[in-house]
């Protein structure tokens, strides 16, 4: 998937309403479909991410509601407990991707929900 491609991390997070399957199921999947449609990625573009949850967060696994993405079925998926600081934003997902971009493609990083905050410089309506 190389040839003529960079390889690239991106970046995105996004907020769970509820510490529940429903409700993470939800984000994650509104944070990967924006993830994939802001970059105009396909699956085979993806190499690997990385999901972080809040510690208020352990209803399941963000990285298992991933793999059900079409054309995942070869991304090295991951996840991890954020770090705790305080003050940080409750029921946090973020995420961290590595894809192979075109190398004139400027990289889209998603923060979505109550995400957007962290950063509004990248935070899209």
């Amino acid at each position: 998937m190389n040839a003529g491609f960079v390889l690239r991390a991106l970046r995105g997070a996004t907020t769970a309403e509820a510490n529940s399957t429903e409700a993470i199921q939800a984000c994650v999947k509104e944070l990967v479909d924006a993830l994939m449609e802001r970059n105009g990625l396909q699956g085979e573009q993806l190499v690997s991410v990385t999901f972080s949850v809040t510690r208020d967060l352990d209803a399941c696994f963000p990285a298992a509601i991933a793999r059900r993405q079409p054309g995942w079925d070869q991304v090295a998926l991951l996840d991890c407990q954020q770090m705790e600081v305080a003050g940080d934003l409750p029921r946090c997902i973020r995420l961290l991707a590595h894809a192979w971009l075109q190398p004139q493609q400027t990289p889209m990083h998603p923060y979505l929900r109550e995400a957007a905050g962290l950063r509004p410089d990248r935070a899209q309506p």
